[in-house]
């Protein structure tokens, strides 16, 4: 392989990425509700020998999405460990929320999977942005954006703590000594912090990874620091090339400043893809589907996902202004929104929505295998990238088709791997296992 090998993990939402993908595939609308569903794609990704398959999660549903979109928000921890039974090297990541779990619970559930895994589990760690989580879990108010992240460096930093408890060689297994385990070799983490106290040991010993793969994907300067401390793998960026080396060469210094190896944090930006026989296919594709937007769902999805209830807007006069010239620092997708709104101060939010969703920032690549793959190349040659997250716009067919048309063409370039090196996740990104690291709080 020549240069720098290239890395793919594939992003799994509910018949595709784009809005309108449920409409168009070809198969039962229930299908998405089923394990079947799951292990297609798990097994599609695996024969194109890509790192990981990647679960989001949403622990709150607004109800304008039952609308617009199939809801099939399953724990991405039990659907992962059900597709540990039918694949065997493709990595598993999940998503789990530091702001609405326990650090304990959450260290264990990935622990589990990475057990049952054989050494493939990730966890993509997000600050929940939406405030309507806070009822589901009995909480009156959300936290605030600092809090969320002030809070999220203490959760990984006990999670760590609890997935090092064991020493790696705690198991002694002398049955004539009636000796399972070296008591002596045991950590617990005895935590102490300004949100979290966390005392034991988890019930079984450290798992094959030591720690499972960390994902982030905060693209702010919060989201930064913490991705630059912890993260192995970086599914955000910015859609042009140069802001995205500027994001990665930012990035990259910030985990140097850490302590850390900037070489082991990968940066994998998202990216949906519509590919096509020809170009001109590939944009028929892609029109169809843009064709097939609802202007509802895209109003109330922007506010959606910069925070906000879309339920309590008005789509037909302007964003109120009170949202973007008070002190609160906005979330990195909600910058964008209010930066409209401040040049357009008297634009409907219909129409805000509209141009916001028409923009340079939707990072959708449409065209050919081969244009892709020169696609890919030009970004990691740039520094831009050290792979890509896909997202097919429908699944499991775009995946399918990047399996088949595209990654046979970054092979024969000598840029993606032939076969997979390794057991692990850590293994299939280069990654070394760490030791167990003993803090004193």
């Amino acid at each position: 392989m020549s240069g720098r090998p290239l890395h793919f993990t594939a992003f799994i939402w509910p018949n595709g990425y784009h809005e309108s993908a449920w409409r168009v595939v070809d198969d039962d609308v229930r299908e998405v509700l089923r394990l079947s569903y799951y292990t297609e794609i798990g097994r599609i990704a695996e024969r194109g020998l890509l790192d990981s398959i990647f679960l989001a999660d949403n622990i709150a549903i607004p109800e304008y999405r039952v609308t617009h979109l199939p809801q099939t928000q399953f724990d991405p921890v039990v659907v992962l460990s059900a597709l540990t039974a039918v694949t065997d090297r493709i990595g598993l990541i999940g998503t789990g929320s530091t702001t609405y779990s326990k650090p304990w619970d959450l260290a264990r559930r990935f622990a589990t999977l990475d057990h049952l895994s054989g050494g493939r589990a990730g966890w993509n760690i997000v600050t929940t942005t939406t405030p309507l989580v806070a009822a589901n879990f009995g909480e009156h108010s959300h936290p605030e954006h600092a809090d969320r992240y002030a809070q999220a460096h203490e959760f990984v930093d006990v999670v760590q703590q609890v997935w090092d408890g064991w020493d790696d060689d705690a198991v002694v297994g002398d049955r004539g000594r009636g000796i399972w385990g070296d008591r002596a070799k045991l950590h617990a983490p005895h935590f102490r912090g300004d949100h979290y106290e966390v005392e034991g040991i988890l019930p079984f010993p450290r798992s094959p990874q030591g720690r499972p793969v960390l994902v982030q994907a905060g693209q702010s300067s919060a989201g930064i620091g913490l991705a630059a401390r912890y993260a192995d793998l970086v599914f955000s960026g910015p859609p042009s090339p140069q802001a995205a080396v500027d994001h990665r060469t930012q990035l990259r210094a910030r985990a140097a400043a850490a302590g850390r190896d900037p070489d082991h944090v990968l940066v994998l930006p998202a990216l949906m893809v519509t590919l096509g026989g020809t170009e001109a296919e590939a944009r028929a594709k892609a029109r169809h589907l843009d064709e097939l937007r609802s202007p509802e769902f895209r109003w109330q999805n922007l506010l959606y996902m910069t925070g906000h209830h879309p339920d309590e807007f008005d789509p037909d006069v302007p964003l109120p202004a009170k949202l973007y010239t008070g002190e609160r620092l906005p979330t990195s997708g909600a910058q964008r929104l209010y930066a409209a709104a401040r040049e357009q101060p008297d634009l409907p939010l219909r129409e805000l929505a509209r141009q916001l969703a028409q923009g340079p920032t939707q990072n959708h690549f449409v065209g050919t295998p081969e244009q892709l793959a020169d696609h890919v190349i030009a970004w990691q040659d740039a520094g831009a990238a050290d792979g890509f997250t896909i997202m097919g716009s429908t699944l499991p067919g775009e995946l399918s088709t990047f399996v088949d048309h595209v990654v046979p063409i970054l092979q024969a370039r000598g840029r993606f791997r032939t076969g997979y090196a390794g057991e692990t996740l850590r293994d299939h990104l280069g990654l070394e296992r760490p030791a167990a690291h003993r803090a004193t709080n």
